[in-house]
C-alpha cells in the first residue's frame, strides 16, 4: 500500500512552488469515465462555458498524464475498471493530496453518496443530471482548488523566509513561541539574554512577525508542512 501511495503522490501531486505560481494558469477539468460517450458528452459541455476540458478512461490513465499545475477539478466515475474513483478517492487522502472530486454514476445509493461525501467529494450526482449542476459543482471545484493554490502560495513564502533563519535562531523560535521568557530560553540554551533578545529580534525581522502572537501562527502553519523538530 505505501508503494502504491508513493508512486500517486509522485504523480498526482505538484511540487508547491509550482502550484504555487499556478493561479494565473487556466483551469483544467479532467473526466474519467470508461463510458466514450459519456466522455465526449462531458468535455463538449465543459469546453462550452470555456473551460478546459481532458477526458480519461481510468485512473491509470490520468496518473499517467498527471495533474495539470493550474486551478483543477476531478469529474471522476464511481465505477470504474480496476481502481474505482471510491478507492482512488481513498488514495489521494492517505497520500495528502488534495484534488476537488464531482463523482458521477449511473448506479449509485445513499451509502455510496455518505462515503464519497465524508471523503471531501465536491458533489455526488446520479444520472442523468442537469447540466448545470454538474457546472455549478465544477465552479465550486475550481474555487475551493484556488483557496488551496493562494495557501501553498503563502506557505511557500512562509517556509523561505523560515529558510532564512539560522539554527540557533529557529531554536530561540520554537521556545519563544511556547511562551518561554528571555531569560527561561537563556537558562534553556546556556546563552545570555542579551543573545538571547537578539535573536529574537532577528527573528521577528525575518519572519516578518508584528507580534508574538504573530510568530506563533506563523510556527502553528509551518508545524503542519514541515517536520516539527524543524520549528520546536
Amino acid at each position: 500500500m505505501s508503494q502504491g501511495r508513493d508512486a500517486i503522490t509522485l504523480l498526482v501531486a505538484v511540487p508547491l512552488s509550482q502550484r504555487a505560481l499556478a493561479m494565473t494558469e487556466q483551469p483544467t477539468i479532467i473526466i474519467v469515465d470508461d463510458d466514450p460517450g459519456i466522455r465526449e458528452a462531458l468535455g463538449s459541455l465543459i469546453r462550452s462555458v470555456g473551460v478546459q476540458a481532458k477526458a480519461l478512461a481510468s485512473v491509470p490513465e490520468f496518473l499517467n498524464e498527471g495533474r495539470p499545475t493550474g486551478p483543477t477539478c476531478l469529474v471522476l466515475d464511481v465505477r470504474l475498471p480496476g481502481r474505482s474513483g471510491l478507492d482512488f478517492q481513498r488514495e489521494l487522502s492517505a497520500a495528502n493530496i488534495h484534488v476537488p472530486i464531482i463523482f458521477i454514476t449511473g448506479y449509485g445509493d445513499i451509502p455510496m453518496s455518505v462515503q464519497a461525501i465524508k471523503g471531501g467529494a465536491i458533489e455526488f450526482l446520479t444520472k442523468p443530471f442537469r447540466d448545470q449542476d454538474l457546472l455549478d459543482a465544477i465552479q465550486m471545484g475550481l474555487a475551493r482548488d484556488r483557496v488551496w493554490i493562494e495557501n501553498e502560495k503563502a506557505i511557500a513564502a512562509l517556509r523561505a523566509r523560515f529558510e532564512t533563519l539560522t539554527p540557533r535562531e529557529r531554536e530561540v523560535m520554537g521556545l519563544v513561541v511556547t511562551g518561554r521568557l528571555n531569560k527561561q530560553i537563556a537558562y534553556d540554551i546556556g546563552v545570555s539574554e542579551i543573545t538571547v533578545k537578539v535573536h529574537r529580534g532577528h527573528v521577528m525581522r525575518k519572519m516578518r512577525a508584528a507580534s508574538l502572537p504573530d510568530l506563533a501562527r506563523m510556527a502553528d502553519k509551518l508545524d503542519s508542512t514541515t517536520n516539527k523538530s524543524e520549528i520546536c
